[in-house]
């Protein structure tokens, strides 16, 4: 910081008087009032201009974003800026992105229960619409108690195409998700290859019922593996 910029924070934070610090520093007010009074320079019209609208990125996310996040939309805005240099002005400007609440696992899985092999491997891409999607369950937190969510995503396009929410946690869920997303796809989505994890939800016998009634064929990843279903737990992650 320079003298200057010094001095006129001592007033900003702490109610010291201009001359008063000038006199400690041994300086002249009129050499201050000099600096204080110019106009900015192209560099700290910039800085202020970026500093707006990196505010301006962050509340919009209701405070979620991170310098990596905030600096993507930035560019996606037509700015030239980069990490360090977010990263720079939200901690002079005390922005702070919430910590992201571990999600409650809600896996269950029945160890008596068939299970599908996974024909995923991890292969979160499709080549086109209604040949892999992926689900999943979480739970939402609500003040009026707990909500379910159970969501169907098409790997393709990255599309909700169907999702159903109860207080109650159960394969009827999973199921009512399932059905809408065949609805969205006109009914015919024999064929589909439906990845998820093991839980209970999903290797019930109503589920694998309502799969067998549609032709999607199942497909599940490993137990306690996170990343085998990685597609569903990033879009639950962003919601």
């Amino acid at each position: 910081m320079s003298v200057a910029a010094f001095i006129s924070s001592q007033r900003a934070e702490h109610g010291v008087p201009h001359a008063t610090a000038c006199r400690a520093l041994g300086v002249s007010p009129s050499w201050f009032y000099k600096w204080h009074q110019r106009p900015p320079t192209p560099r700290q019209r910039r800085r202020a201009d970026l500093d707006a609208a990196v505010r301006v990125v962050f509340e919009a996310s209701a405070g979620t974003y991170g310098s990596p996040r905030v600096t993507a939309e930035l560019k996606a805005a037509g700015w030239r800026v980069g990490q360090n240099t977010v990263a720079a002005s939200m901690a002079a400007q005390q922005l702070v992105a919430r910590p992201k609440r571990r999600r409650r696992c809600l896996t269950r899985a029945d160890k008596t229960a068939r299970r599908a092999p996974d024909l995923i491997g991890r292969d979160f891409s499709a080549a086109e619409p209604n040949l892999k999607w992926c689900g999943d369950l979480t739970e939402i937190p609500t003040a009026e108690g707990k909500l379910y969510l159970a969501a169907v995503e098409d790997l393709f396009s990255r599309r909700l195409l169907g999702f159903a929410m109860s207080d109650q946690h159960n394969a009827e869920l999973a199921v009512a998700s399932l059905r809408m997303a065949a609805a969205v796809r006109g009914g015919s989505v024999a064929g589909v290859i439906f990845h998820t994890d093991q839980g209970s939800e999903y290797t019930a016998g109503v589920f694998a019922a309502a799969c067998r009634s549609l032709g999607v064929v199942q497909s599940m990843g490993r137990v306690g593996s996170a990343l085998d279903n990685a597609a569903a737990e990033s879009f639950f992650s962003t919601l």
